[in-house]
């Protein structure tokens, strides 16, 4: 009895798994017919929008040769009538590349402003502060020393119409560090920088009276 229930227990688990099975691809069936059905509509209303759209393009190619068939005239050259041999023909010809010199001279003019123009602006730009002295000027301003993030944010902060990026800050602290104008001092991993001894200014030259004491 014991071999006849295992085996009625075993043939209940098949049975409920391919129930559970035909169920699931009983659903797949259906989700895939339905995929199906919606591509085969979008398949037709392409096909519609193919066919117009072929339509609108050949009704398009066969209006072109009708619209550009008549053909426009061409405006009619004014004949011009040689001068006369003597003066007058001379004269007549002087006058008119006189008149023309100046409608010929003002275009000149106009391109030599309008090349100007930038040459100014890129002289205003150039008289600004470099990013040296910015830098700089902000180490010997402040109290205690400040990393390349700090002073780049601070910069960028005091001249937003600039962009100011901390690796060039870094490399522009590094430089003034070489010339002595800053120090670099190092807390843990981070490198900090403050103002160092500015050069020492060259002498002023003595008046001429001092030399001819002298």
């Amino acid at each position: 009895m014991s071999e006849t229930s295992a085996t009625t227990e075993v043939a209940s688990q098949y049975a409920a798994r391919v129930a559970s099975d035909l169920e699931s691809n009983a659903k797949e069936q259906e989700r895939i017919g339905a995929e199906i059905v919606a591509l085969q509509e979008q398949l037709t209303a392409l096909q519609h929008d193919h066919r117009v759209l072929v339509n609108i393009q050949q009704a398009l190619a066969g209006a072109a040769p009708a619209a550009g068939g008549t053909p426009v005239p061409s405006p009619r050259k004014d004949a011009v009538a040689e001068p006369a041999p003597g003066r007058k023909g001379t004269r007549a010809r002087k006058g008119g590349a006189s008149s023309q010199s100046p409608a010929a001279k003002k275009p000149t003019a106009k391109k030599t402003s309008a090349a100007k123009a930038p040459a100014k602006a890129a002289g205003a730009k150039a008289a600004g502060p470099t990013l040296v002295e910015l830098v700089r000027r902000h180490l010997v301003a402040q109290s205690e020393p400040r990393s390349a993030a700090e002073v780049s944010a601070a910069l960028a902060q005091d001249h937003p119409e600039r962009p100011v990026r901390t690796t060039v800050v870094r490399n522009t602290l590094e430089g003034l560090v070489a010339k002595q104008q800053a120090q670099r001092t190092k807390q843990g991993s981070s490198v900090y920088y403050t103002a160092g001894g500015a050069p020492e200014p060259a002498p002023a030259p003595e008046p001429a009276s001092q030399a001819e004491s002298k």
